[in-house]
C-alpha cells in the first residue's frame, strides 16, 4: 500500500485516533507514526478535534446493571464469599461500603489512566503531547506539497518565531528533463512562499531525497503569516528572482496552533 496519498493518510489517522482502526491495518500504521513526522502531525490534529468533541458531551449516568456487572468481573471470590456469609468482611462491605470504596476508586484510576492514553489532548495540549513525544511540529507553520496527482512529496514545516525551516522528502521524486540539465547546468528544486496578496518569494531548496534544515532570513512568524500557498518549482539556479513555470509541488501553508 502506497502511504503517500494525504487522503489515504487522513483517513488512517482519524480511524486510528477514533479506535476503529484494528488489526494489520493499525500495526502498519503505528510502524508508520514512528518514522513519519507528517502521520504524527495529522495523528495531532485529529487527537485535537476529537478531545474538543469529546468535552461537549453531556455525561450519562450509567444504569444500575452496568456497576452490578463491573464489580462481579472485578471482585475477588474470596470478597464475594465473606460477603455472602456474613462474616466481618461482608458487614464491612454491607455497612460501611469500604470495600466498594476502594473499587470504585481503582476502577477509577484505571478508566483514567486508559483515557489519557487513548486521547491525551483531553488533559493536556496537543503541543504538550507532540513535545514529550519528541516533535517539533506544533506551534509551526507547515506545509504537505503534492504532485499534480495528489501524491504527497514534501513536508515543510517553521517553528512559530523560528529561523529555521526544516524540508523532508516524504515521496520519490524525479526530475524531470530540461534544457538546463542537459547543457550540464544542474536544476535545483526551489521552494516559494505565496502570500494572500503579493509576488512570490525563496524559502530555500529542497533535496531530492531525505531533509534538509535552513536558515530563514527573518522569523517565520514574520514570513510566513501571510502566506497562504507554497509551491516547488525547477529553477536553473537556487536563487532565482521570479518562479519559473516549472511547477512540480503545491500544497497550502498552514498553522498548527
Amino acid at each position: 500500500m502506497r502511504y503517500t496519498h494525504p487522503a489515504l493518510l487522513d483517513h488512517l489517522a482519524s480511524a486510528y485516533v477514533l479506535g476503529t482502526l484494528g488489526g494489520g491495518a493499525r500495526r502498519r500504521f503505528v510502524r508508520l507514526l514512528r518514522d513519519r513526522s507528517d502521520v504524527q502531525l495529522l495523528v495531532a490534529q485529529w487527537e485535537g478535534r476529537l478531545g474538543v468533541l469529546a468535552n461537549s458531551v453531556p455525561v450519562h449516568q450509567p444504569p444500575p446493571r452496568v456497576w452490578a456487572a463491573i464489580e462481579a468481573r472485578t471482585r475477588p471470590r474470596d470478597v464475594k464469599a465473606a460477603a455472602t456469609q456474613g462474616g466481618w468482611a461482608g458487614a464491612l462491605w454491607r455497612r460501611n461500603g469500604v470495600l466498594q470504596g476502594f473499587a470504585g476508586v481503582a476502577l477509577g484510576v484505571m478508566g483514567t489512566v486508559a483515557l489519557v492514553v487513548a486521547v491525551p489532548t483531553l488533559f493536556v495540549s496537543s503541543d504538550q503531547v507532540a513535545l514529550r513525544a519528541g516533535d517539533k511540529l506544533p506551534q509551526a507553520y507547515v506545509g504537505l506539497l503534492t504532485d499534480a496527482a495528489g501524491n504527497g512529496k514534501v513536508l515543510v514545516s517553521s517553528l512559530r518565531h523560528g529561523r529555521s525551516l526544516t524540508v523532508k522528502v516524504i515521496g520519490p521524486i524525479t526530475l524531470p528533463t530540461t534544457p538546463a540539465a542537459v547543457a550540464g547546468a544542474a536544476p535545483q528544486l526551489v521552494l516559494w512562499a505565496v502570500p494572500a496578496d503579493g509576488a512570490p518569494f525563496v524559502l530555500g531548496t529542497v533535496p531530492v531525497a531525505g531533509s534538509a534544515v535552513s536558515v530563514l532570513p527573518d522569523t517565520s512568524e514574520k514570513l510566513l503569516s501571510k502566506v497562504s500557498k507554497l509551491m516547488v518549482t525547477l529553477e536553473a539556479s537556487a536563487t532565482p528572482q521570479v518562479p519559473s513555470s516549472n511547477v512540480l509541488f503545491t500544497g497550502n501553508c498552514a498553522k498548527l496552533w
